[in-house]
């Protein structure tokens, strides 16, 4: 079967495109902002030392987890509102979906950071004069987030991925305008190849700037002569 391939009626929409990925990055970045605040308060929460305090953060982390995105996206969309009284538009709902989510597992990202610092880092900071804040500050946290680094741009980038999914709330991003396109152009193949090759782009590019940062703080914290 010889299929031939035309890429005129993608290109002739390509306004569309890219309004599709400004909405899929508006979201994704509100998303990642917003996860790690949620997912610096349940770690703070699980870290705390009080049962009453962790274990309610660890229930919100395992349901986060071991549930469909999905699922958190038309929850937000249809049942959020039922609760609280108010309507959200699509935007609104799929930022909740995204940043919860990926909240529950930064969560876990910046816990294994910090708990796998020694403890004998601590001790050493204590026995020069610093208080707990200075140590945390100065000699845990670096270290840490050389760790959570790796692990952190993982999540993120699957995050930038399953903003596919506000589609199914009808907000433009990537996808939907992707679904419109296809809709007036009936060239299925073409139109998601472009998707994929954007998404695969976009993450590339994000990927060198990672590993660069990564590279560059694991310089910072690597001892000397190392």
């Amino acid at each position: 079967m010889n299929y031939e391939w035309d890429f005129s009626g993608v290109w002739a929409h390509r306004d569309m495109l890219a309004a599709g990925f400004v909405g899929t990055m508006k979201i994704a970045a509100v998303a990642i902002a917003l996860g790690i605040v949620f997912g610096a308060v349940l770690a703070a929460l699980r870290l705390s030392g009080r049962a009453w305090l962790a274990r309610p953060a660890l229930w919100v982390i395992e349901f986060y987890r071991n549930t469909p995105p999905l699922v958190h996206f038309f929850w937000a969309f249809f049942a959020l509102p039922v609760l609280i009284g108010v309507s959200l538009d699509p935007y609104a709902a799929a930022v909740i979906a995204l940043s919860t989510q990926s909240g529950a597992f930064y969560a876990e990202v910046f816990r294994g950071g910090l708990v796998s610092i020694e403890r004998g880092q601590w001790e050493a900071a204590r026995a020069i004069g610093m208080l707990p804040a200075q140590a945390l500050r100065r000699v845990v946290l670096p270290q840490a987030v050389a760790r959570m680094l790796p692990p952190f741009i993982e999540r993120s980038f699957e995050l930038v991925k399953t903003t596919a999914l506000a589609s199914t709330l009808a907000y433009s991003d990537l996808l939907y305008q992707a679904m419109q396109v296809n809709s007036m152009t009936f060239r299925p193949l073409e139109v998601y190849t472009v998707v994929a090759a954007i998404f695969f782009l976009t993450l590339l590019v994000l990927s060198i700037g990672a590993r660069a940062l990564e590279h560059r703080l694991g310089a910072h914290t690597r001892p000397q002569g190392a």
